[in-house]
């Protein structure tokens, strides 16, 4: 398969209606359920301010050529077993899924990581029920290093696959 092309762009203001459509009950089966429009609202605000803090970058994909906002990417600081590294996670609209557009979203993340040097390695924790996340993970050379119990959002745990990739320093 083709990889699309993608380009990633900072989060905006406009990109609110985007998270409304990522918070389908269909969007959020992995990740604990839809948001109230409240938390809507605050995650909107943190995605704003995460670059500015210098604590990682989140993303709206745009897929060329024709300039589509098709889902969103991100990456920030996160402890993960006494670890400082970056944990990812990634969307993508329904009518746009199967592509291979979280795939390329997800290199040309881990490409601006890079350049930002910080941390040795970015962790994904895909559902273990959501094939497609692990998929991608596997297919650009992440390491699956366990499966894990994980608290998103809070109060909510689940079943995760941990992907590990090493990043350059």
């Amino acid at each position: 398969m083709k990889i699309p092309h993608v380009n990633l762009v900072p989060w905006s203001e406009s990109n609110l209606d985007l998270l409304r459509k990522i918070n389908a009950p269909e969007m959020m089966e992995h990740l604990g359920g839809s948001e109230t429009e409240a938390q809507l609202l605050i995650r909107h605000q943190r995605y704003l301010e995460i670059g500015g803090k210098g604590s990682g970058r989140m993303y709206s994909i745009i897929l060329l050529p024709d300039n589509e906002t098709v889902g969103s990417i991100g990456y920030w600081d996160s402890k993960w077993e006494e670890e400082s590294i970056y944990e990812m996670g990634w969307s993508v609209l329904p009518t746009y899924q199967g592509r291979g557009i979280a795939t390329a979203a997800v290199l040309e993340a881990i490409a601006n990581a890079n350049m930002e040097k910080k941390h040795k390695y970015i962790h994904a924790f895909p559902s273990i029920h959501n094939p497609a996340s692990n998929a991608v993970c596997q297919k650009l050379g992440f390491q699956l290093t366990s499966d894990c119990e994980f608290e998103y959002p809070p109060g909510n745990f689940m079943q995760c696959n941990d992907w590990r990739l090493g990043l350059d320093l």
